[in-house]
């Protein structure tokens, strides 16, 4: 299984993203955050992920940069107590956190990654992204925060050290998925906690096909 080449400043972010999550983390509100990375970000968006599932027959998925997530476990939807594989009525779900030493990467139907890419040193952007569209065979969703974070590496600098606007992203996610021409990619892009935009589902192969030379989208 290969990682990810990281730069020499993306070893040491590495390092310290491992570090906040055995120790917690500083804000910069000068609170403190014991229990680091813990939130299933992915549930905000849970409707919206259902729907765009089952358009695409999503039976596995790989949570890239999971964090704390726990794909088994009662509560995911809090209504029927369901777990997020019993939500979206998945067979599996693997996970992967460099931080956590967690590794269960394989390909899927469906790589997700919500808060991630931001947390990527920006040399290695391309590289993260290669990565995760290679275990990806119908369907990758990404969700990234163009903001600043609450949170501090341990140096003291922000810990979103990739803020960059949705267009960027969208940019840097078309010129890695014209490698991967039929996997399609769903991208949104946040502006603040909970203030969400997301750009119209596509996949490279579908500009080959269109009557026009012009890609708006």
């Amino acid at each position: 299984m290969n990682t990810p080449k990281f730069s020499k400043k993306g070893e040491e972010l590495l390092k310290m993203y491992n570090k906040m999550a055995r120790e917690g983390y500083d804000r910069g509100d000068q609170k403190r955050v014991e229990n680091a990375f813990s939130d299933f970000e992915l549930r905000a968006y849970r409707p919206q992920i259902l729907s765009i599932f089952n358009q695409f027959s999503i039976s596995t998925v790989l949570d890239y940069g999971c964090g704390g997530s726990d794909w088994r476990a009662n509560g995911f939807d809090e209504v029927a107590n369901q777990s997020a594989i019993e939500y979206f009525n998945l067979q599996s779900a693997y996970r992967y956190e460099p931080a956590r030493e967690i590794d269960e990467r394989q390909r899927v139907d469906c790589v997700v990654s919500f808060d991630v890419l931001e947390h990527i040193f920006i040399s290695d952007v391309p590289s993260v992204l290669r990565d995760m569209f290679s275990y990806a065979s119908k369907l990758i969703i990404l969700n990234v925060a163009c903001y600043p974070a609450a949170a501090r590496l341990p140096n003291g600098e922000n810990a979103h050290v990739t803020v960059r606007s949705p267009v960027w992203w969208k940019g840097m996610i078309d010129s890695i998925s014209v490698e991967y021409p039929y996997t399609s990619v769903f991208l949104i892009c946040s502006a603040g906690w909970r203030k969400s935009d997301s750009f119209p589902v596509w996949n490279a192969n579908m500009w080959q096909e269109s009557g026009t030379f012009v890609v708006n989208n």
